[in-house]
């Protein structure tokens, strides 16, 4: 089971995730509680180590933006949220970088096809909202064979069953390890990457 825990601001958080087992950390790039700038990116993926990928999360903003913004980060994968075309996946892969995107378990059957992005990350109707769903829903979506990642309202209790019931590849987690909105609670990303691994 692939597992990216996202929303990561601090080395502590970074260091208790990859020590669990996490194969992706992921940073917010974009207006949210939990946004943190460039600059603070470059000083925290010290705390990466090789093998883990590091991702650069936006939502709203043009694909050549947030390749700008994550390529100043020191990044080399982004995660595009928001309405987006074939055409953004191309611009990051043209720029180097490689590609989560993301769509709202409502999205429109079109936007669960394959446009050549590295993984596919299918998230709750308000992503961030820490919300759960039907996850078995996504059995209909035709995503049997894919690499693609469960997130939404997943939490240490849940996620394994919520995996097996939407036949995911990988989870992604934020609010479900935090005590608060924005702070991340150490023995809460223990206890999910450990649920998620098992």
């Amino acid at each position: 089971m692939f597992v990216k825990v996202c929303g990561l601001s601090t080395p502590e958080s970074i260091r208790e995730a990859v020590d669990a087992g996490a194969d992706a950390v992921g940073f917010i790039l974009t207006a949210s509680p939990r946004v943190v700038s460039p600059a603070q990116v470059t000083q925290l993926l010290r705390s990466v180590p090789d093998g883990v990928a590091a991702v650069g999360v936006f939502r709203h903003e043009p694909a050549a933006d947030a390749v700008a913004i994550a390529r100043a980060a020191g990044l080399e994968w982004i995660q595009l949220h928001g309405d987006r075309t074939p055409d953004d996946v191309k611009t990051a892969h043209d720029a180097g970088m490689k590609v989560i995107r993301a769509v709202t378990k409502g999205a429109a059957q079109d936007d669960f096809a394959n446009w050549g992005e590295e993984l596919l990350l299918v998230d709750a109707a308000v992503p961030g909202s820490g919300e759960s769903w039907d996850y078995g829903s996504m059995r209909a979506k035709g995503l049997e064979g894919r690499n693609w990642i469960l997130a939404g309202g997943l939490d240490a209790e849940n996620v394994a069953e919520a995996a097996r019931a939407a036949g995911a590849w990988g989870v992604d987690v934020s609010s479900g390890v935090e005590q608060s909105r924005g702070v991340k609670d150490l023995a809460k990303i223990r206890a999910f990457v450990t649920a998620a691994k098992a």
